[in-house]
């Protein structure tokens, strides 16, 4: 149900439920976890990429174990819903969606740090359709990522957001033709791996925490975030291969 290859510095964790949509149960929960632990384990590997086979990115919590009252097999303990959506990580994850990523599938979209998408995929939170609520993390993030209007619009409504119109909002970090969606995600990781790992990573955690700072908050991390990198191997290699006018080899130590 989840498939790992490795290209390079970027590991690529595929969907692969198609017969269901990608439609999340306890399989794919643990298996979306392991493959998180597979990326964040591997020293080597600076960035992750989230994709699917089939014409959906995933159509969210498998309807069935819901019905059956098992909602508490669709995450597990560390991760929350689909093994991703309350997970700590440390290396960036694009979200790369090649279809419709619906309810549950919009919110593992949003756990991802950036997102490309086809012209033909959609996105959108319709739990309220089903006397739901999107409990997995659409209705904090969905905010933080569009206007507040439509943000709300989509919450109430529970209609979908065509990719053109996530693109515009901001929502997207790249908009490509359908079957080219690997190729967008797999530029975007070339510009990250292009970086220091290490700085990679402190810049992420420090992105994430910037909301709920004051600058004088934000800065003292930045600091202290360059006071660890101090010591590193990277620290040293980037300088000098600035002065010796030649691009850097990062270590990732």
């Amino acid at each position: 149900m989840i498939r790992f290859d490795v290209e390079g510095h970027v590991g690529i964790i595929r969907l692969d439920r198609v017969e269901a949509r990608n439609a999340i149960n306890s399989e794919m929960a643990e298996g979306i976890e392991a493959a998180i632990d597979r990326l964040e384990d591997d020293d080597d590997l600076w960035v992750g990429i989230l994709t699917h086979e089939g014409p959906v990115f995933s159509a969210g919590a498998d309807l069935k174990e819901i019905a059956a009252g098992r909602d508490e097999t669709l995450g597990t303990t560390r991760g929350g819903f689909a093994g991703i959506v309350a997970r700590e990580r440390s290396k960036p994850l694009i979200a790369a969606v090649d279809g419709h990523a619906v309810a549950g599938g919009t919110e593992i979209v949003l756990a991802c740090d950036l997102r490309v998408a086809s012209t033909t995929s959609k996105f959108g939170i319709p739990e309220v359709k089903r006397s739901l609520v999107a409990a997995a993390g659409g209705l904090v993030r969905l905010p933080r990522v569009l206007p507040p209007a439509i943000a709300m619009e989509l919450a109430l409504t529970g209609d979908t957001l065509d990719a053109a119109r996530a693109y515009h909002f901001g929502f997207l970090n790249g908009l490509c033709e359908p079957g080219d969606v690997i190729s967008e995600a797999r530029s975007l990781a070339a510009r990250i791996t292009a970086n220091a790992p290490l700085a990679v990573r402190a810049t992420r955690q420090l992105v994430l925490e910037a909301p709920g700072q004051s600058d004088r908050e934000g800065m003292r991390a930045a600091s202290a975030a360059i006071a660890a990198l101090a010591g590193t191997d990277d620290y040293a290699e980037g300088p000098r291969a600035f002065i010796e006018k030649r691009d850097p080899v990062w270590t990732g130590r």
